[in-house]
């Protein structure tokens, strides 16, 4: 599909539909997410939707409000070798914008299993991912303000920040444990060990 034959879809539902049409050719109305990683459909150039530091969906400067529209679109939702984030169908790629991670992560339960904790988050699309060695948490320290963002590994390339709620219940789960031979604030989860910083910076950080 040409990318002018996207853009006359008109708006974000037409856009859905023609993925929901395509995806479903090929998931043979199975459930579960699309097997975007195995689709190797052309580039047909970038349309005017960007995704928010705030989870937010916009089509042509205007949020999209209906949660199954954007639901639907996540789970088409790819980023390549190249670092940009596309909406892949078997027979297109579109590019997209993303202002800082394409899901966030809202919600976090913590349950035990063989006697280590377990963290399980929820994102603002509806993933639920289980933090450990499959889908790993990494920690950012940005800004001149020094502000702690983690990010969580959801699928493929795509990562969900952890917001600024949940990730103050996941800093307090944290214990300065020994970590290829240094002493580092982490977090433990279904067997795994992520770094948080060394403790030696966290008094300064808490300040």
């Amino acid at each position: 599909m040409a990318a002018e034959e996207i853009s006359a879809a008109g708006d974000a539902a037409g856009l859905a539909a023609l993925i929901a049409r395509a995806a479903g050719q090929t998931n043979d109305g199975a459930k579960g997410l699309p097997p975007v990683e195995r689709w190797n459909p052309p580039f047909c150039g970038d349309i005017d939707m960007e995704i928010k530091a705030d989870g937010t969906w916009f089509y042509m400067g205007t949020p999209i409000g209906r949660a199954p529209l954007v639901r639907l679109f996540s789970t088409v939702l790819r980023k390549d070798d190249d670092g940009r984030t596309y909406l892949v169908t078997p027979v297109e790629r579109v590019g997209i914008r993303i202002v800082d991670a394409p899901f966030v992560a809202v919600e976090m339960s913590v349950n035990e299993r063989d006697g280590e904790p377990v963290l399980t988050f929820r994102t603002n699309v509806g993933d639920v991912v289980e933090a450990g060695p499959d889908h790993a948490i990494r920690f950012v320290i940005h800004g001149e303000n020094a502000e702690l963002k983690p990010y969580l590994h959801v699928r493929g390339r795509l990562e969900a920040l952890v917001s600024r709620a949940v990730m103050y219940d996941l800093v307090e789960l944290g214990e300065v444990r020994d970590v290829d031979g240094a002493e580092m604030f982490s977090v433990r989860s279904a067997g795994a060990t992520f770094a948080i910083m060394p403790a030696a910076d966290l008094k300064a950080w808490a300040k």
